[in-house]
């Protein structure tokens, strides 16, 4: 995704190696040049900016492309934190069973992935985005009432890690300030 962040990560362990930026709008020819560096015997590693690699982040495509036009193409996971994992870890809920839904739509069938939530029966675990979290929680309230329980996990493994536990009209209250609206969320309905 955005190579600053992983420079800043390398330059700390003063590891010199190449980047190459991928993201949600990179062309077939980014996808290209990877799959070359591979079949020319590369050993290539896949990082992000936050979280694990293709769990809601773009490299989910480029894996599958790179399976389809390489199958030999050997990949091998190094096991690291998830805000999926870190914030079911720590919320205080049963969860045998949950639902992961990603990120919500951010126009288009918006309305509808809220409505559809409604009749699932488990907890119901998503990503959302700082610009968007406050209409977010509000097309929740609608759906699911105000005094609706939820837990958001707001970034995680930092410095300014924290876990709200409150209802929904209390959670839109607390992160409409404005040193709230940065970094990651991860938002639980148990």
């Amino acid at each position: 995704e955005d190579t600053q962040v992983a420079k800043k990560l390398l330059f700390h362990y003063q590891i010199q190696k190449p980047l190459i930026s991928y993201h949600q709008h990179s062309l077939l020819k980014t996808k290209e040049k990877i799959l070359n560096l591979l079949k020319e015997g590369e050993n290539l590693a896949l990082i992000t900016d936050a979280g694990t690699p293709v769990i809601s982040d773009p490299g989910a495509d480029l894996i599958f492309f790179l399976y389809k036009n390489l199958p030999e193409t050997k990949t091998i996971a190094i096991p690291g934190p998830s805000a999926l994992t870190a914030a079911l870890s720590i919320a205080g809920i049963l969860a045998n069973q949950f639902t992961f839904l990603g990120y919500p739509p951010s126009k288009k069938g918006r309305q509808k992935f809220f409505q559809n939530l409604l009749g699932l029966m488990r907890p119901l675990v998503f990503y959302e985005s700082p610009h968007r979290l406050i209409k977010t929680l509000q097309a929740l309230e609608e759906i699911f009432k105000p005094a609706y329980p939820i837990i958001i996990a707001h970034e995680l493994t930092k410095i300014h890690e924290e876990i709200f536990r409150g209802s929904l009209e209390e959670a839109k209250e607390y992160f409409s300030s404005p040193d709230k609206k940065r970094g990651e969320f991860v938002l639980i309905l148990p």
